[in-house]
């Protein structure tokens, strides 16, 4: 088993692959489980920002090969730096049971108890992500945004110890993971494996959370079908109440100027975990879920396709072209 990160930033991803290996130590008393540390293309190259770096597969690349050696048997990421199409060979086969989804904002010391509206004016604001960016300069125009690079201990290094940040933005689940909440995939953790193992499938297979897979297969399907990733300013939520999937979906310009929202929901049946799935070609974006049926999993991804060719509809890939071209350039 490996979880992604070299020495320094290994923190959170030994703690996210412990995680897994405590509930599968749970389920399989009786098996025992090497824990491998890894550095990836992402972990390495701190001084660029992510959108720029043009690698899709920054966090896995170098844990896939590893996989495709037989090295190790199944790694840990955050859903989020799984891409939405893997390479052939590799299916993601267990989601866990989401943390909280949303960002925090963390604050330098002497802005405690300040918020972003009440930042003064031309304050810089650090985030990794385009998405955050984009859509904080439309709600805060008075402040500037800039890339901060590193793990979250460097992260929050930069921001105590420098003068450059007045705060920065990071994902709440992972702060919580780390046990820093007082400081307060986007919250799902996924184990990849190699697609044509079925005993590791189905040794990872329980893991599954029958809602967070049905939420990140929505999510996924939305993002593939408007081809979003680090380069552009793209935005998916969802939400499960009373039997009702319910998916917003969003574009950003990169100076947050212009932007479109849409909100679908469907009916889905969340099912037990361990009901009967399918048998043959299961996956879908890139999730193999042998043990969900595969009605709810088509229909979550079915609106999240839905919702992106709305969007589409309406103009939204023109935003985002416009996007890609400045990225680009800058």
């Amino acid at each position: 088993m490996s979880g992604n990160g070299d020495a320094a930033a290994t923190a959170l991803a030994r703690i996210q692959t412990d995680t897994v290996v405590a509930m599968l130590k749970a389920l399989y008393p009786g098996l025992q489980f090497e824990i491998i540390a890894m550095s990836t293309t992402g972990d390495k190259i701190l001084d660029t920002a992510l959108s720029k770096i043009g690698e899709k597969s920054l966090f896995t690349k170098e844990l896939e090969h590893a996989l495709e050696r037989n090295e190790v048997d199944l790694v840990v990421h955050s859903l989020k730096d799984l891409p939405t199409v893997l390479p052939p060979g590799f299916t993601i086969g267990a989601i866990c049971k989401r943390e909280n989804p949303c960002d925090a904002v963390v604050f330098h010391p002497k802005f405690v108890g300040k918020t972003l509206e009440t930042l003064p004016e031309r304050s810089v604001v650090g985030t990794s992500s385009l998405r955050r960016a984009a859509q904080l300069k439309r709600k805060f125009p008075h402040l500037e945004f800039k890339s901060i690079r590193g793990n979250l201990n460097t992260r929050l290094r930069k921001l105590d110890e420098l003068q450059e940040f007045s705060a920065i933005i990071l994902a709440t689940a992972g702060l919580q993971r780390m046990g820093w909440q007082n400081r307060v995939g986007q919250g799902a953790l996924g184990v990849e494996v190699r697609a044509k193992d079925q005993d590791i499938l189905d040794l990872v297979g329980v893991l599954h959370d029958p809602e967070t897979l049905l939420r990140c297969i929505a999510e996924r399907a939305f993002l593939r079908h408007l081809e979003g990733g680090c380069s552009v300013p793209v935005a998916v939520h969802t939400t499960m109440k009373d039997g009702q999937l319910y998916l917003t979906g969003g574009v950003w310009s990169l100076d947050g100027s212009d932007s479109m929202q849409e909100t679908m929901q469907a009916t889905i049946h969340v099912p037990a975990q361990h009901e009967d799935g399918p048998e043959d070609d299961p996956q879908l974006v890139g999730i193999t879920a042998r043990n969900i049926p595969r009605g709810p999993q088509l229909a979550a991804e079915n609106l999240g396709i839905s919702v992106a060719r709305l969007l589409l509809n309406k103009g939204a890939k023109n935003i985002l072209d416009v996007a890609r071209q400045l990225n680009d350039a800058h």
